[in-house]
């Protein structure tokens, strides 16, 4: 129990890389983690408008002399690093099932999803076990579990990968005192959601609400009734990168609203 005058959960002190922090979930985790007092350096491949007072190192990580880039712009800015927060993620891959994807598709779908994660992590994790501490969260997705054959293939298996990655991850380095999660969401409704639920709506004739419903109903239903915020996911983030969730490490958590149907 906290003490009086002494917040539940704090990040003071503590240096920290979100990658994708300039929108949706990514843009949320970035200020909840200024908020509770870290140095905070996040990454895209251009700054956007109205981010001037975030550290921001624009680089393209899907290749690795980007993420050689960053890695060195954290150590010469922060001097190290003891947060990883691996947002980076998504899906530029046609529908059209198997037959769509191209050896084009899906290397461009594991240089998104998975690559990124494991060239930072090697660059930046000798450090935190130097230090003897140190938290990196990947960002997979309920797709691992659920994947939609026309539509998810490459970028589920993607995900899968990466929560197979990161959870050997945690075996290796928890005895050095580094714990690794993972935080899988379902839908987020992000501006980039909303689009998709607005073109949907217009081409079905109906409200916006309905394209939302239509979006849950894809995805087999969504028990709570509504997608996830943006905040909620950074704040199941924050918890799990803070000292409250210090005995936490090799588990995965689900922010779908009861999406995954399965125990």
């Amino acid at each position: 129990m906290s003490g009086e005058g002494t917040p539940f959960l704090t990040l003071s002190g503590r240096r920290a890389l979100i990658t994708s922090g300039t929108r949706g979930a990514g843009a949320a985790t970035v200020a909840l983690f200024r908020e509770l007092g870290a140095q905070v350096i996040t990454t895209a491949r251009s700054r956007p408008e109205g981010m001037d007072d975030v550290p921001f190192v624009a680089a393209d990580l899907t290749g690795p002399e980007g993420c050689a880039a960053l890695a060195e712009a954290v150590r010469a800015q922060l001097g190290g690093v003891d947060i990883i927060v691996h947002m980076l993620g998504g899906s530029s891959a046609p529908a059209g099932g198997y037959a769509a994807l191209t050896d084009d598709e899906w290397r461009r779908e594991l240089d998104l999803n998975l690559m990124p994660a494991v060239r930072l992590d090697r660059a930046l994790l000798p450090g935190m076990e130097a230090q003897g501490r140190g938290v990196i969260i990947h960002v997979s997705s309920i797709q691992r579990l659920m994947p939609l054959p026309e539509a998810t293939t490459a970028y589920a298996a993607a995900k899968a990968a990466l929560s197979a990655y990161s959870k050997s991850l945690s075996k290796q380095v928890a005895p050095k005192g580094v714990r690794v999660l993972r935080v899988s969401p379902g839908w987020i409704e992000t501006e980039a959601s909303v689009e998709l639920a607005q073109r949907l709506a217009a081409e079905q004739g109906v409200d916006v609400e309905e394209g939302k419903r239509m979006i849950m109903a894809s995805l087999g239903g969504i028990p709570l009734g509504r997608p996830a915020r943006p905040d909620e996911v950074a704040s199941l983030i924050a918890f799990l990168a803070s000292d409250r969730a210090g005995a936490i490490t090799g588990t995965e958590h689900l922010i779908d609203g009861g999406t995954v149907p399965t125990v």
